[in-house]
């Protein structure tokens, strides 16, 4: 019988990545042995990005047996909300005149809070009008909190995650959504707040491993990638955006336009289907 492995993230390397393993190590070796097994014995293997295709050929998959298909983003659960009728400025009392710059998600370890709130102390006397809206929680929440305390970050302000049914208000809150993480920690994935970002029209602020994640951003025109970890540049990033607000707008509606052409659910059913019924075919030539 045919088998798909669909590859959602790659062990060991990610635990590697978070520091939980050892390259080399006995954790790691056992996930290697279970890895080179399962991608040795399934038929197909469909990928979540060109990224996660380069590192399984690196490790023997032939070309021919791997299928990217990005995870798709429900484009009408998540799509732009004026900020005239986005309803969490009146919710979180925030000013509509100033320009924000969102966080959606974990708020943990990896996502390197610490130079975020560095920026965010600097930009308090270079542009006050530029506030940081944290939305989420995690292990890392506490200390955050503590910085934005003890710095008296005014320009900065945190909520808990909002109902499902208001991610549209969620990710339309910023002028520029904010994917973010310490440096190697990202070099296999695109987060998927990503698409969600892109798919509410918002530019894409990006200080992050670089990877498939830098290409799309780049080649896209739907944000700005700076590499992990470069404070200098990613401020640089942000004070750019705040003094076009016409670029602004012209990378979100790109991101939208990426979204709608290839990470609907239509696009990506299809082609797990078609996956699916490259193999019916087969089994019809063999009876």
């Amino acid at each position: 019988m045919p088998f798909i492995y669909n590859l959602q993230d790659i062990f060991p390397d990610s635990l590697v990545g978070t520091g939980l393993a050892k390259k080399d190590g006995f954790l790691w070796k056992i996930g290697r042995v279970v890895e080179n097994f399962t991608y040795r014995n399934a038929d197909k293997i469909i990928v979540i990005s060109e990224d996660f295709k380069k590192n399984i050929m690196a490790k023997g998959v032939p070309e021919e047996k791997i299928v990217v298909v990005y995870n798709w983003v429900d484009e009408d659960a998540v799509k732009d909300v004026p900020r005239s009728e986005n309803k969490l400025f009146d919710t979180f009392n925030l000013e509509r005149s100033k320009f924000y710059i969102t966080y959606s998600g974990n708020i943990g370890l990896t996502q390197n809070m610490d130079m975020l709130l560095e920026v965010m102390e600097e930009l308090q006397m270079e542009a006050p009008d530029i506030q940081l809206v944290l939305i989420g929680e995690g292990a890392y929440k506490k200390q955050v909190e503590s910085i934005i305390e003890a710095k008296n970050l005014m320009n900065v302000t945190m909520f808990p995650f909002q109902p499902y049914e208001d991610i549209s208000y969620v990710f339309s809150l910023g002028d520029a959504g904010l994917v973010i993480s310490k440096p190697g920690v990202g070099a296999n994935s695109v987060p998927s707040k990503t698409w969600s970002i892109m798919s509410a029209s918002r530019p894409v602020l990006a200080n992050f491993d670089e990877n498939e994640l830098k290409d799309i951003v780049t080649d896209h025109n739907c944000g700005i990638f700076t590499k992990a970890g470069d404070k200098d540049a990613f401020k640089a990033s942000i004070l750019k955006l705040y003094s076009n607000p016409s670029l602004c707008r012209e990378y979100g509606q790109n991101g939208r336009q990426f979204v709608m052409e290839n990470l609907t659910k239509e696009v990506g059913t299809k082609k797990y289907v078609d996956v699916i019924k490259s193999f019916e075919k087969k089994e019809i030539k063999r009876v």
